[in-house]
């Protein structure tokens, strides 16, 4: 995000310079380094910061880190780290956890606060853009970005991460990605996401009695919705929710629930499956 503008007033009237000038703090940067030499290696050196550092409230992080249920087991990255307090509370909870910003004045501070917890061994951090940042290894994603940011993260936290996976953001939302928590707590706004499974497409089921069915689902992030053809009818799913791979809806009188593995659908309700046609 670029800075405010800075006014500067021209010289004369009648200069090729318009009477005020809007200048970001990197442009007006590089017109003084023409007068005081030296600015202009602190203007090049300068990171392009997209997001501005605002710290989150350290109840708030804990609250964050309750929300995914982060444990031993995750692998958590914080994309957009600041100082790295979010991941080195992780790292305190027992898991491995990745620090990335483009801020070098605050990876350096992120770094020293990990060794002076000595937690070195489980939490590192990277000087490194977040949209380069390699993340399908993740279970846990933590964001305190905007809103912008957000929504073009969105596509990548979909399609890279595992189902199941869980994201957690202070203050802002995904567009029309509907959380599964939503809480509001005096020091800010905490949202979970869960990465659900790819249910959408046909599929060829097999009830438990032996009757087959073909499934064809319309998803929508979490939100599945379709028809269930077979034993001489045509039905319309009803509330059909994905929780990672935990897959639940209605057909008729009867609900069903599964878990979806690539291209399998297993019922945990009773013993049905369904294998992906397309």
């Amino acid at each position: 995000m670029q800075a405010a503008p800075v006014s500067l007033p021209c010289r004369e009237r009648d200069s090729v310079y318009p009477t005020f000038m809007d200048l970001t703090r990197r442009q007006a940067l590089a017109m003084t380094a023409l007068i005081i030499p030296g600015l202009a290696t602190a203007a090049a050196a300068e990171p392009e910061l997209e997001v501005p550092y605002v710290p989150t409230a350290p109840e708030l992080v804990e609250r964050m880190l309750d929300l995914a249920d982060v444990t031993a087991g995750d692998y958590l990255i914080d994309l957009g780290c600041g100082d790295g307090r979010i991941a080195i509370a992780a790292a305190r909870r027992g898991a491995r956890a990745l620090g990335v910003d483009l801020d070098p004045a605050r990876i350096d501070q992120a770094v020293a606060a990990a060794s002076f917890a000595s937690l070195g061994d489980r939490v590192r951090f990277r000087r490194q853009d977040l949209f380069r940042t390699a993340i399908y290894e993740a279970s846990v994603i933590t964001l305190y970005l905007l809103p912008s940011v957000n929504l073009r993260l969105r596509p990548r936290l979909l399609t890279e991460l595992r189902p199941g996976a869980r994201v957690v953001s202070h203050n802002f939302d995904m567009g029309d990605w509907r959380p599964e928590a939503d809480e509001r707590h005096e020091e800010g706004r905490v949202l979970l996401w869960i990465v659900p499974a790819i249910a959408g497409g046909s599929w060829a089921m097999n009830a438990a009695d032996g009757t087959a069915y073909t499934l064809e689902l319309e998803q929508r992030f979490q939100d599945v919705t379709g028809t269930m053809t077979g034993g001489g009818s045509m039905v319309e799913l009803q509330n059909g929710v994905l929780h990672g791979t935990a897959f639940t809806f209605t057909a008729g009188a009867r609900s069903y629930a599964a878990t979806i593995e690539d291209a399998a659908m297993t019922g945990t309700d009773s013993a049905w499956r369904a294998a992906r046609i397309s």
